[in-house]
């Protein structure tokens, strides 16, 4: 077996988290194809998951109960360190992965880019704008409570900026869409890096 692949083996994990406020179980294979079922009771948030499972190629179930009858928040915040919590395990010790990556992403009039870098520092520079205040039962801005949770419990760095766009529902799903796109490229093993990507010999 191959260093890669003794590695990319691996990378799998569970997380199964109870609170007072939500209950989610997420099972993940961050080397999977990009198939799963996402069920967390806001179908908005359900859609923008399931382009992150699709286009990063990860196999994702992900199944949550939150206090709905309140708002959103607890879930979609809960989601984001659970998913954090997931990432952080499958990607273990992060030695021999690219670590950077960027790109960009349209949907019509949108494009939004995300620059990700997969070290363990966490932080986020959120610049994407909205016309409206909610899809559905998901309120727009609770969208960077999620990457907020999710960057802060891998951890890892990202940028995620708009370039154009009017469409709430585009400029989210492209900003969901080029993130995928990143991780899938900087979770990669690259057999020319010896140990990890860093001057410090570990992130």
């Amino acid at each position: 077996m191959s260093p890669q692949e003794k590695i990319t083996n691996q990378r799998k994990s569970k997380v199964d988290r109870r609170t007072n406020e939500t209950s989610i179980t997420c099972n993940l294979n961050i080397d999977g194809t990009g198939q799963g079922v996402i069920a967390t009771g806001i179908p908005f948030f359900d859609h923008m998951l399931s382009q992150l499972k699709r286009h990063s190629f990860i196999d994702l179930d992900l199944s949550a109960s939150g206090d709905l009858e309140i708002d959103s928040h607890h879930t979609v915040e809960d989601v984001g360190i659970v998913l954090g919590m997931a990432f952080k395990d499958a990607l273990g010790d992060r030695q021999g992965i690219v670590r950077y990556a960027d790109t960009k992403v349209p949907l019509d009039e949108a494009c939004v880019e995300c620059v990700l870098d997969l070290c363990t520092r966490p932080f986020i520079h959120y610049d994407l704008h909205f016309n409206k205040e909610r899809i559905n039962n998901f309120e727009l801005e609770l969208n960077i409570e999620f990457w907020k949770a999710f960057a802060f419990n891998t951890p890892f760095t990202v940028h995620l900026r708009q370039i154009s766009g009017i469409n709430s529902h585009h400029i989210i799903e492209a900003g969901f869409k080029a993130f995928a796109i990143a991780f899938d490229h900087a979770k990669q093993v690259d057999p020319r890096i010896q140990g990890s990507r860093s001057t410090k010999g570990a992130m």
